[in-house]
């Protein structure tokens, strides 16, 4: 009988809780989804982008991935490897200016208290009219999640809807 992967059953938890968000709580309203099989390097990727209701010019996108040496460790059953996927948070919002950023640092690691890599990088389209910088903001947890983590799911999203509430008001 097939076992679903570590990968698959943390992207059905994130699947439910968020299409409840998004359906049920009326909080959110998803705007892209992603299910990717890379068959180049064998890895797989999910991601889900949403924005608060009524907030368009700010999104959050939660990304989990797992590469072929966590699938296929998890298929062959290899002792005593740290299995799991990879998760990170995306969120893109319009700045006018870089010094903008220091305090965007600061908000996120207020909130999230916890072993983060964050990276903020700064575009814009050449030969456009800049009314400011797109910031994609993007959070990697430095730990691999598994089927452990599916309790923490709820308070993870809790903190992205307040995450999103939080750089909406600055």
């Amino acid at each position: 009988m097939y076992d679903p992967t570590i990968f698959e059953n943390l992207k059905v938890a994130f699947e439910n809780h968020i299409y409840d968000l998004d359906n049920i709580d009326e909080k959110i309203t998803i705007i892209n989804r992603v299910d990717r099989m890379d068959y180049a390097i064998l890895s797989r990727e999910y991601a889900i982008q949403f924005t608060l209701v009524n907030q368009t010019d700010l999104s959050a996108e939660i990304v989990l991935q797992a590469s072929v040496k966590e699938l296929a460790g998890e298929i062959l059953e290899v002792p005593g490897e740290n299995l799991g996927s990879t998760l990170s948070v995306r969120f893109t919002k319009i700045v006018q200016s870089v010094i903008e950023c220091q305090r965007i640092e600061q908000v996120i690691k207020a909130i999230w208290e916890t072993d983060i890599h964050l990276t903020q990088t700064l575009s814009f389209v050449y030969a456009h009219h800049a009314s400011g910088y797109l910031n994609s903001i993007d959070m990697t947890f430095k730990s691999k999640i598994n089927e452990k983590h599916m309790a923490d799911i709820a308070d993870l999203l809790d903190h992205v809807l307040e995450s999103l509430e939080v750089l909406e008001a600055l």
